[in-house]
């Protein structure tokens, strides 16, 4: 899609499209149903170095552009949003903030295992009490013999159970509001370690784990159901100084700067549900007969597709343009947000069209937009509802309009 992507990416979105249509689409529905999290899949596309695509050579990524990153998350999402949001959630949320304000030895120490698939990462900062209000932040780090003693719960943790690399806030200085949060690197052993044992990915034992990390039970969500989401408390869970991520204080600041590039992949990965379901309306209509016609015969049927084909390419200049921006280092936190908001809408728009396109068929597990429908609901919240983004988007400009 011209002017932003070369051959390199092209081949890359080619090469994504064919393993999610030969190993992602066969299986989606399983796992939608029994929640499995899908870790041959997962071994499949660390093979592939998916889960470092951004990631320098050096660090044992794949050292392509952030555009690469959001493409990838778009293909797989085009046929399951729970593989998407595995290799999304761990790279924009587990991965990036320690490549961004990690210590050369930090980097060093937990971006390989990371960036090569062997080890799934997380970012807990939602709280019971603290969601779109990050700064209400209660989970307390308080100094103890050369680390940091943990104490306080997050929710909603994609891989709290699977993953092992956490990156987590917790308030240094109470009484300071955002002023007094830290973020550190936590580790713990995965859940189920007899999964990543058959599989060969997932655990390394030579990780400095804290006693005191507990997942708690896997959320039953209402979509992205073969993502691991649970819970994670920590009791007392000792970290040592050298997991301190960044300055003290500056927890939230950074969080917020990791979020303004999780937006992107969210809205990239939003585009992927939209263009999945608008591929399945198509082509049910254009084979579905209704009063001896094709239903895509009807002008209204033709003309909801038509829309959603311009929105859905519509977005994708600003998810694109977002990613250009940030590979560049210009500023792009608004046009982060105005791509997530446009996207996630827009896929729970797309999605809603193609089960009533569909009919009844769509209303049935037999066909994929009912599981896009209910995934699609969840780009619309994490990573700052539609509410926070344009929350996002007014500040900015409020500030444009003034200077």
């Amino acid at each position: 899609m011209f002017p932003y992507l070369d051959r390199g990416h092209i081949n890359l979105q080619a090469e994504v499209r064919r393993f999610a249509l030969e190993a992602i689409a066969p299986v989606a529905r399983e796992l939608d149903e029994t929640g499995r999290f899908p870790w041959d899949n997962v071994k499949a596309m660390a093979e592939r170095g998916w889960f470092g695509v951004p990631v320098p050579r050096e660090l044992s990524g794949m050292g392509l552009d952030y555009l690469s990153y959001a493409l990838v998350v778009e293909e797989l999402a085009r046929h399951d949003a729970s593989h998407a949001i595995t290799v999304s959630a761990h790279t924009t949320l587990g991965t990036s903030p320690i490549l961004a304000f990690g210590s050369d030895a930090q980097k060093e120490r937990f971006i390989p295992l990371l960036a090569s698939g062997q080890v799934l990462g997380g970012f807990g900062l939602t709280e019971p009490g603290a969601g779109s209000d990050a700064s209400g932040t209660r989970t307390r780090a308080v100094p103890v013999d050369g680390g940091h003693s943990i104490t306080g719960s997050k929710i909603f943790i994609t891989h709290a159970g699977v993953g092992e690399i956490f990156v987590v806030t917790a308030v240094t200085t109470p009484g300071e509001g955002h002023r007094g949060i830290t973020s550190f690197i936590v580790c713990k052993p995965t859940i189920d370690p007899a999964e990543p044992a058959r599989v060969g990915v997932g655990h390394r034992p030579e990780l400095p784990y804290s006693t005191g990390v507990t997942p708690g039970a896997r959320e039953d969500k209402l979509g992205w159901r073969a993502s691991d989401t649970r819970e994670l408390h920590f009791q007392d869970a000792w970290v040592s100084e050298d997991q301190q991520l960044g300055a003290e204080g500056e927890g939230f600041t950074n969080f917020m700067r990791t979020l303004d590039a999780g937006r992107i992949g969210i809205a990239a990965l939003s585009l992927g549900i939209a263009q999945g379901a608008l591929d399945e309306a198509v082509r049910y209509t254009s084979r579905r007969r209704q009063f001896k016609r094709p239903v895509w015969d009807f002008q209204d049927v033709r003309f909801s597709l038509a829309e959603l084909a311009a929105g859905i390419q519509g977005a994708r200049h600003l998810t694109y343009h977002a990613a250009w921006l940030k590979e560049r280092g210009l500023p792009f936190a608004k046009e982060a947000a105005m791509a997530k908001l446009t996207a996630s809408e827009l896929a729970a728009k797309s999605a809603r069209i193609a089960v009533q396109a569909l009919g009844g068929a769509g209303y049935t597990a037999d066909h994929p937009v009912e599981r896009m429908m209910r995934d699609a609901k969840a780009c619309e919240i994490g990573e700052g509802t539609s509410e926070i983004q344009k929350t996002v988007i007014a500040r900015h400009l409020a500030r444009e309009y003034a200077s």
